[in-house]
């Protein structure tokens, strides 16, 4: 096992560097003067060519990567051309803000999702079924933008249960769970069903019942353990996506993440920040896919081999 996580995680530093280097490239190299979009066509060249100066575009590409890199590996990421505070300052201010949020919706998705699909598949064709699925499908058919608001009306405008917005506390925290949650929770509920009801069809399953096996112990512990692989895939996509800014729902709830931040800094055209928070979304689904590798290896010990 531990040979894995070491395979593993020296596995994920070349991802990372080609990370790294296609964002700074493609930041780079997009067609457009990012000194003139920040400070407008009515600036004048003294203006531009000071702040060309301050972001290093004076110097060639080649050197600007390398200077990129240097910063990178000590943290340094430049500092916010509005807020004059340190690239990755703003990221970690926010960034916590993002975890704490989508490690909530992973948590309403899980417990939505798994004990749903495994009925539908324990159920199959019969109205538990049709039931289970109908929600599914109801919650994968509700946009963010469309059950946010919906959200908002009835639990902070009308019953005055929860903050319209921000992070004030817990309370704050249930209406954005929810509406990413929710559609999360469609999915996966969806594919546990087709993996329960494929590992239902196993010999194993066989097995267990001609050993006295009960029916709960054989759906949770047999068929369910064994149809995780899948899941775990797509739930470690979704929280990957998570990660890297729910950018709708944090705007709905005026939630403090890095999603949010991410748009603060286009709309403001801050090209350090926003170059930084592209930067960490992709690094982000990096770490995670190699969580999902490791838990790969915890729930099918077979892969550790390989």
């Amino acid at each position: 096992m531990k040979a894995y996580l070491i395979k593993r995680f020296f596995a994920m530093f070349p991802v990372a560097i080609g990370v790294v280097t296609l964002v700074f490239f493609i930041i780079h190299l997009t067609p457009g003067d990012p000194v003139e979009i920040m400070l407008g066509e009515q600036a004048s060249i003294a203006d531009k060519e000071s702040l060309r100066k301050e972001l290093g575009l004076d110097k060639p590409l080649l050197v600007q990567y390398v200077s990129f890199l240097g910063g990178l590996a000590t943290g340094d990421l430049g500092k916010s051309l509005y807020t004059k505070k340190g690239v990755t300052e703003s990221i970690m201010e926010r960034y916590g803000a993002t975890v704490e949020l989508a490690l909530c919706s992973m948590v309403i998705a899980i417990f939505i999702a798994i004990p749903l699909g495994v009925i539908a598949a324990a159920y199959r064709d019969t109205s538990v079924d049709r039931v289970a699925m109908g929600f599914s499908l109801l919650g994968v058919s509700m946009p963010s933008f469309w059950i946010g608001p919906l959200l908002i009306l009835v639990f902070s405008v009308e019953l005055g249960w929860f903050p319209v917005s921000g992070r004030s506390g817990f309370d704050s925290l249930i209406l954005p769970s929810i509406t990413l949650g929710t559609a999360m929770a469609a999915i996966l509920s969806r594919l546990t069903r087709s993996s329960v009801i494929e590992a239902l069809g196993e010999e194993y399953i066989n097995t267990a019942k001609a050993k006295g096996g009960g029916e709960l112990l054989i759906l949770f512990k047999h068929a369910l353990f064994n149809a995780l692989l899948p899941v775990v895939t797509v739930a470690g996509l979704q929280f990957g996506a998570l990660l890297a800014g729910a950018i709708i729902t944090e705007t709905i709830f005026a939630w403090p993440g890095i999603g949010r931040l991410t748009i603060q800094a286009l709309n403001a055209r801050d090209y350090s920040l926003a170059q930084g928070c592209v930067l960490a979304i992709s690094l982000s689904y990096v770490f995670v896919n190699m969580l999902v590798d490791v838990i790969y290896a915890v729930v099918d010990p077979r892969i550790r081999y390989k």
